[in-house]
């Protein structure tokens, strides 16, 4: 329980927890999981808990209320640095998976790069939300509220679906 007080470790720890469930789901479902999955979510999940964290410092310089005791750790220029590098690593990685042997051979398309698009696009409005307009605090809140975080998800589900079954 005391790791979670330790900086880095403990979105470290989140993050390890969505690529539990991602593990547990596949097994239950008895699905073929792939590496590029498991280091999506890993990323994703990084990213996602980095940006709160930045949401969690802007509030402290604001208002003094320290939200969790490692937030001390933490300061905007350090999240921002994390969050670039992190987005980066998870297009490139979304990438490796649409172009690797494996998924291409179980989907049968080499055309799941195309789909690239939704996310790069996805991940750079999430990434301006975060950084311009200082919305990191809920990613939900911002997945059913942001027009634009919507049309790359749907954008995306339409072309995957249309790459795979048409």
């Amino acid at each position: 329980m005391k790791l979670k007080h330790v900086a880095i470790l403990d979105v470290i720890i989140i993050a390890i927890g969505f690529v539990l469930r991602v593990i547990e789901g596949a097994v239950i479902a008895a699905v073929p999981l792939s590496k590029w999955i498991v280091l999506m979510t890993f990323l994703l999940s990084l990213l996602l808990a980095f940006a709160k964290r930045r949401d969690d410092v802007i509030i402290f310089e604001k208002t003094g209320i320290k939200v969790r005791p490692n937030l001390s750790s933490y300061n905007l220029e350090f999240l921002n640095s994390v969050l670039s590098l992190l987005s980066a690593i998870t297009i490139i990685c979304y990438i490796m998976y649409t172009v690797s042997d494996e998924v291409m051979q179980r989907l049968e398309s080499s055309y799941l790069y195309l789909t690239s698009l939704f996310v790069i696009a996805g991940i750079l409005r999430y990434l301006q939300l975060t950084q311009v307009s200082q919305k990191s605090g809920s990613p939900t809140k911002i997945l059913f509220r942001d027009r634009f975080i919507q049309m790359t998800v749907l954008g995306w589900v339409f072309s995957y679906f249309w790459i795979i079954y048409v």
